[in-house]
């Protein structure tokens, strides 16, 4: 067995389990579609199709609520302010995106903050997806509470993710997408269904002690407020870690307050709509001089920290997106690789709802 499938297959799949089985009206399950199966491509499973799981838990709790459309709530001639009035979090920010970058086009700058949203991917998605129209891109949100702030134990915060997309030569984009936390809580949950012990770093648990167990965790994580990831740097100030705490709550300020959404803390309230909050931010190049010279300049500076001299025992330095681009273009040609327990959820969801089940290549 080679626990590959098909990218269209796994695409039509996860679009018609969304279809039949979540609510979701074709246009929702579109895009949520592409954006699970874009993440299981790119070697991302902790964001791909076993998030179903998830959404399943959102709609049932009345946290999503498909067919939703978002509202614009305040609109300057290079803003916007937008409700997603509780609707599925991956149409809102296509929705979003898509206007954030006719206000850069047509202004040079566009900006959107979002309220009342759900769960909207990878965020390297819609950066990248504004990079790929010449602008410079960037996409954050919060999350559902998952971090610890530096000397607390209280989760108050999110993983809080920031994407940042910029073009450079030969149509390649430098991208960086990262949770501020050490990983984010969808990769726990993997070492959870894989039954694997978590590195040092990634959380502590209701004493603010290091946690290796990820089941032990994940119940934790679920039963009570204390406990949770560490953001980047780890625990205390020696490594660093106040620094990744306060790029969290950088992403928290941007989302949250210029939005007037809710914090981390408040994102799923009980029985109500989601409350998940994100920004965009799109750019044009030539705000900046001729974008072509631009791009190679950008593309200079990357190709020389790429021929840079490697550690020992090692051939190549990556710059952030390339392993993500190349995973990609690999699992469109050879397919997607799901693990045995993804295959499983998939074929039993597939299967619940009356639907072909996938087959491997």
């Amino acid at each position: 067995m080679s626990g590959k499938i098909a990218y269209l297959s796994l695409l039509r799949l996860t679009e018609e389990i969304l279809l039949a089985g979540y609510g979701y009206n074709e246009a929702e399950a579109k895009i949520t579609a592409r954006l699970l199966t874009e993440a299981d491509a790119r070697g991302i499973p902790s964001h791909g199709v076993s998030r179903l799981a998830f959404y399943r838990a959102n709609l049932d709790q009345g946290h999503c609520r498909p067919g939703r459309m978002p509202e614009i709530v305040w609109q300057t001639p290079v803003s916007l302010v937008v409700d997603a009035r509780g609707g599925v979090g991956c149409f809102a920010a296509d929705w979003c995106v898509q206007r954030t970058i006719e206000l850069a086009l047509k202004s040079g700058a566009g900006h959107c903050a979002v309220r009342n949203s759900n769960h909207y991917g990878i965020a390297g998605y819609w950066a990248e997806l504004m990079a790929q129209k010449d602008l410079i891109g960037l996409a954050f949100t919060n999350t559902y509470i998952a971090g610890v702030p530096t000397f607390g134990i209280r989760r108050i915060l999110g993983t809080n993710p920031v994407a940042a997309a910029i073009p450079e030569a030969n149509g390649k984009i430098f991208m960086l997408d990262m949770a501020t936390t050490t990983v984010s809580h969808g990769k726990v949950e993997l070492y959870d269904r894989r039954r694997k012990p978590m590195p040092t770093g990634w959380v502590v648990d209701e004493t603010g002690q290091e946690a290796y167990d990820a089941t032990s965790f994940e119940k934790t994580f679920y039963q009570t407020f204390l406990g949770g990831h560490l953001y980047i740097g780890g625990a205390g100030e020696e490594s660093g870690g106040h620094k990744g705490f306060g790029l969290g709550l950088l992403i928290e300020l941007l989302c949250s307050g210029l939005s007037l959404g809710a914090s981390s803390l408040a994102t799923y309230p009980a029985g109500g709509p989601g409350g998940i909050t994100h920004f965009f931010s799109a750019m044009r190049m030539d705000l900046f001089g001729n974008p072509e010279r631009l791009k190679a300049h950008i593309g200079s500076i990357l190709e020389t920290i790429r021929r840079s001299e490697k550690a020992a025992g090692r051939d190549r330095i990556y710059i952030h997106g390339e392993k993500e681009a190349e995973a990609r273009q690999k699992a469109l040609a050879e397919g997607v690789f799901l693990d045995k327990t993804t295959q499983e959820y998939l074929a039993g969801l597939a299967g619940k709802f009356g639907l072909k089940k996938l087959e491997e290549i």
